[in-house]
C-alpha cells in the first residue's frame, strides 16, 4: 500500500516562528519567556534602579528621572546575559511608595517578585533602610538568591555598618554608581554567580523517556484552538528537545495515527499526545508501547508531577457547590470550544455529576482566597518559569488546596491517567 507522509523540516527560524519571536532580535529576546532567568530589581523609589537597568544592559530601556515614582509598572527588558544565557531583568516600581495608587504599585512589585529567579536590590546613599530589611526577610523566607547593590557611591559609599550586615549574614553585595556607569562588568558576574545549581540543571521534558537515536511519535490535532500557521510551545520544545538528543521524531494528527503505525518497521519509543484527543490515542496506541501527555510533560518540566497526580485524583471527591480555579498562564482569545473555559468545566461537571462553579484567572495573578476553592487546575505553564509555577504549587500545598495541570486532569478524567503517567512512574509515586 503506498503511503504519502508530508515531512515538515524544522529550523530555528520555524521554531522562531511558533514561539512568536522576531528572528532579527538577540539570543536574550528569541529565548521563550518560560525559559528565562527572570531578574527583578528592587528598592525604594529614587534608589537608581532604572539607572541599574540602563547600565547592566548597555541601552536606555527605562526612564530616569530625579522626581520619586517615575517607574509605575515593571518594565520588562529581555538579555543575553553571558555566561548565563537568556534573562529578562524587571525594573519595578519603589517599594515605599505611598498613596492608593502606590500601594497598588507596590503590590505590583510583589507579583514580580513572586516569580522571579534572583533579585537585585538595590540601595543609595541612604544605605539601607526599613524598607531594604523587610524586603530581606521576605526574599529569604521565598529562598530566592539575590543581591544587594549599593548604589550612587559617587556621591557616598557604604556605611561599615550595612557592610557588616552583609558580611555576618553571607550576603552577597556590590557597590556601584550606575549614574557613572562603575561596577557594570561586576555586577553582571556576580548576578551569574548568584544562580543555584537547581536553576542552572535544566530538567528534562521528556528525553529521559527515550534513548538517543529513538524514534518518537507526536500526535497533534488541528482543531479550532490550534494557533494558525504554527505549533504551539510545548510541541515546539519536545521537538528541539528530540533534535538535540539525535533521535527521530514524527509528527501526526490523531486520524493518521492507526495508519502511521503500521508503517514502522518497530515501535516508536514513546508516543507524546495532546491531552484532548488522548482517549482516542489510547485506544490506537498498543499498551506495550509508552504513551503520555505533552501537558504530563510539562507537569514534571514546570513544576512537580505527584502533586499534579494527586491534584487529579481529588477530582473523585468533589461535592455538589464546590468552587475549582481554572488558571492559565497566557490570556487569549477565548474559542467557542475553549479548553479551559468550555471542555474542562464540562468533563468535570459530567464525571462527577455534582454541581461544580468555575473561576478563571490568567496571567501572573494568583488569588487569596485559595480556600474558597476545592481544586485549582492549571495550564501547562509553557509560559512561566518553573520557579513561578513551583511556587504556586507551595502555596497551595500550604493553603491545604489541591492543584492540577490540563492534561494530567483530562486524562484523570478520561480514565487513562494510569497509562499516562506510567513512563514517569517513579517520579509520580
Amino acid at each position: 500500500m503506498a503511503y504519502n507522509l508530508t515531512v515538515a523540516v524544522v529550523t530555528q527560524e520555524g521554531i522562531n516562528m511558533c514561539q512568536g519571536v522576531n528572528p532579527e532580535t538577540s539570543q536574550g529576546q528569541i529565548a521563550p519567556r518560560g525559559m528565562r532567568y527572570q531578574i527583578a530589581i528592587l528598592g525604594r523609589r529614587n534608589a537608581g534602579k532604572s539607572s541599574l537597568l540602563n547600565m547592566i544592559v548597555g541601552q536606555h530601556v527605562a526612564i530616569v528621572s530625579d522626581i520619586k515614582g517615575t517607574t509605575t509598572d515593571a518594565v520588562a527588558k529581555p538579555y543575553e546575559l553571558l555566561p548565563l544565557g537568556p534573562v529578562t531583568f524587571f525594573d519595578t516600581a519603589g517599594i515605599d511608595d505611598n498613596g492608593a495608587l502606590g500601594e497598588q504599585r507596590v503590590k505590583a512589585t510583589r507579583h514580580v517578585l513572586y516569580r522571579a529567579d534572583m533579585a537585585l536590590l538595590v540601595a543609595d546613599d541612604q544605605g539601607l533602610t526599613e524598607h531594604e530589611f523587610a524586603l530581606i526577610e521576605e526574599m529569604t523566607a521565598l529562598k530566592l538568591p539575590f543581591l544587594i547593590v549599593f548604589n550612587k557611591v559617587d556621591i557616598c559609599m557604604p556605611t561599615a555598618e550595612d557592610i557588616g550586615f552583609c558580611r555576618q549574614r553571607k550576603l552577597p553585595f556590590i557597590a556601584v554608581s550606575a549614574a557613572k556607569g562603575l561596577g557594570d562588568k561586576e555586577v553582571k558576574r556576580l548576578i551569574s554567580e548568584l544562580v543555584p545549581a537547581n536553576l542552572k540543571e535544566q530538567p528534562p521534558l521528556a528525553g529521559d523517556l527515550y534513548n538517543e537515536g529513538a524514534h518518537i511519535l507526536c500526535v497533534v490535532p488541528i482543531d479550532t484552538a490550534a494557533p494558525k500557521g504554527r505549533l504551539i510551545l510545548p510541541q515546539v520544545q519536545v521537538l528541539r528537545e528530540a533534535l538535540d538528543n539525535n533521535c527521530i521524531a514524527t509528527v501526526v494528527k490523531e486520524s493518521q495515527l492507526a495508519q502511521v503505525l503500521t508503517q514502522f518497521s518497530s515501535p516508536p519509543a514513546l508516543v507524546i499526545s495532546d491531552a484532548q484527543v488522548i482517549k482516542q490515542v489510547d485506544s490506537i496506541v498498543p499498551a506495550t508501547i509508552p504513551l503520555t501527555t505533552f501537558s504530563t510533560l510539562f507537569a514534571r518540566f514546570k513544576g512537580e508531577l505527584p502533586p499534579m497526580v494527586a491534584g487529579a485524583n481529588s477530582l473523585d471527591k468533589l461535592q455538589d457547590g464546590c468552587k475549582i480555579l481554572i488558571c492559565e498562564a497566557c490570556s487569549h482569545h477565548a474559542q467557542d470550544d475553549d479548553i479551559g473555559r468550555v471542555k474542562l468545566p464540562n468533563w468535570i461537571r459530567s464525571y462527577s455529576g455534582k454541581n461544580i462553579t468555575f473561576d478563571v484567572i490568567s496571567g501572573h495573578d494568583f488569588p487569596d482566597n485559595l480556600e474558597e476553592y476545592a481544586l485549582v487546575v492549571h495550564c501547562g505553564a509553557c509560559m512561566f518559569n518553573r520557579t513561578e509555577m513551583l511556587r504556586r504549587i507551595r502555596e497551595c500545598e500550604r493553603r491545604n488546596v489541591p492543584i492540577t495541570n490540563y492534561g494530567v486532569a483530562i486524562s484523570k478524567l478520561q480514565g487513562v491517567l494510569p497509562r499516562i503517567i506510567q513512563p514517569l512512574i517513579s517520579e509520580a509515586k
